[in-house]
């Protein structure tokens, strides 16, 4: 696993063997895929200060590595279900930029036609199943999409590849009684459902540490009987190789896994924290692991690529964010009269 350790609650058919080598290609997808994360966000922080975006907006500055590793292991016709820190997992998605981007303005080329915002980006086309603004709340949605999936299989029996389904919670939300009866029901069904724990060391202002009785979320598995296992969320590669493979298991019909990415955030909660609470200390040796600076560092170290195709990509990515802005801004404001459209399915 390049040098990660990874600990596991339980032993299970899982096998942490060390996957094969990636390509360039593989590699630079995604470095290209955390910086457009990073850069959206960024570029959401200038939005916001600037009165384009209203309510509360939480970025995921420093959690890339989380998302890419694993939703770029998925296959387009899997579901992901978000948080309500939702934009770069849709847009690891593959939820255009531009739509997410013009949802954030709240006009009606938004993913969500302008009524979601922040916190509910949701496209069907993609199978992103949507953020959610409470803790917890998308982890039932989630078990019902890896529901249907084996329910087309075993009752309808469709001949298609099995869907999975992954969940993303943070690390508050494993004291919440739905992620306990969800995982329940997912090794009880068997469900092809992957739980991702972003513990990013705080709910809101309260450590995790100080929130909970058993702090390695991951062991909690073991009570229910499915694996469980933790990652250094800020490394892509490690995360990406338990990824793969805990999908692989999900899709040959062996039921959930439950790993815990232990990751950070730069920013405060929200837009709208002055994030006070954390000391400097802190942050400062959390943002030592960059994982887009550590993946830099890697492609560099291997001469997988040299620092001017690097900044190509990045050139390219923040042109991708600019032109979102621009399509945004210049998109129109949902319609009075349609208040009530998209209420329910026509």
């Amino acid at each position: 696993m390049r040098g990660i350790c990874m600990k596991s609650a339980i032993n299970f058919p899982l096998t942490l063997s060390k996957q094969p080598i990636l390509t360039k290609e593989e590699i630079l997808e995604l470095y290209e895929d955390m910086i457009l994360g990073r850069t959206f966000e960024d570029m959401c922080a200038k939005m916001y200060y600037r009165g384009k975006m209203f309510g509360f907006v939480h970025l995921y500055n420093g959690q890339e590595a989380v998302a890419t590793g694993v939703i770029k292991a998925l296959d387009k016709n899997d579901y992901v279900c978000s948080t309500y820190r939702d934009h770069v997992h849709a847009l690891s998605k593959g939820v255009p930029s531009k739509s997410v981007m013009a949802e954030l303005f709240g006009k009606e080329t938004g993913c969500s036609k302008g009524r979601g915002g922040s916190m509910h980006i949701f496209s069907a086309e993609h199978n992103f199943l949507g953020g959610f603004a409470f803790i917890a709340e998308g982890i039932p949605v989630a078990l019902g999409a890896a529901f249907q999936s084996i329910y087309s299989h075993q009752v309808l029996l469709s001949e298609d590849k099995l869907s999975v389904t992954v969940a993303f919670f943070g690390d508050g939300t494993t004291n919440n009684g739905q992620f306990f009866e969800c995982l329940n029901m997912s090794v009880l069904w068997k469900l092809p459902i992957i739980f991702v724990v972003e513990n990013n060391q705080w709910a809101i202002g309260m450590a995790h540490h100080r929130s909970t009785s058993s702090p390695e979320v991951y062991k909690k598995a073991e009570v229910f009987g499915l694996p469980g296992f933790e990652v250094d969320g800020m490394d892509v590669l490690a995360i990406r190789d338990l990824a793969v493979q805990a999908i692989s298991r999900a899709r040959d019909g062996e039921g959930p896994t439950l790993i815990e990415a232990l990751t950070y955030r730069f920013r405060g909660h929200s837009l709208a924290d002055p994030d006070e609470l954390r000391s400097e200390k802190e942050k400062e040796a959390w943002i030592s692991k960059d994982p887009i600076l550590r993946l830099s560092n890697y492609i560099l170290k291997h001469n997988i690529d040299n620092q001017e195709n690097l900044d190509k990509i990045k050139q390219k990515v923040q042109n991708t964010v600019n032109e979102a802005v621009d399509f945004a801004l210049s998109s129109p404001e949902p319609n009075v009269k349609d208040l009530r459209k998209h209420l329910f399915a026509d």
